[in-house]
């Protein structure tokens, strides 16, 4: 049986949010055209599909360290916040982005919320073993095809 641990995490995240936007049950609020992801960063992301790929990094976050809750979600997207003259320190990502990000995931049934914070509900964890699944066949095939 595949699971998330089996391939490569940016193959996994690339077609997961493929799937998600295809979907549909995911959709970027009107305010993610102009938001940061984070007070450390100086403009907003220049993918169109950011959106969906941070929902996917998020819920396979949610599948590996789950139950997780919203403030360690935003460190780990947080980065280095340069100060002009003052020693660089860490800034937590965007709390919103995090929020929205995990209600629109409970809403489409692949997270649920529990005392401790979110955790992956069977749905999402079928959902991300199903396209890590796709994906080590996809990478096989390759290998097969490929002449020794």
């Amino acid at each position: 049986m595949t699971t998330v641990y089996d391939v490569p995490p940016h193959d996994l995240i690339t077609a997961v949010a493929q799937e998600l936007k295809a979907a549909g049950k995911v959709q970027p609020p009107e305010w993610s055209l102009y938001a940061k992801t984070g007070v450390h960063k100086e403009m907003p992301p220049t993918n169109p599909d950011w959106w969906y790929v941070r929902c996917a990094s998020i819920l396979r976050r949610i599948y590996i360290d789950g139950p997780i809750g919203v403030s360690r979600l935003r460190s780990y997207y947080g980065g280095k916040h340069r100060k002009p003259v003052r020693t660089a320190g860490f800034a937590k990502g965007s709390g919103s982005i995090v929020r929205e990000a995990l209600q629109q995931m409970e809403k489409a049934g692949y997270v649920k919320k529990i005392k401790k914070g979110r955790q992956i509900s069977s749905q999402g964890q079928a959902f991300l073993d199903d396209m890590a699944h796709k994906i080590k066949a996809g990478k096989q095939q390759e290998a097969a095809a490929e002449p020794a």
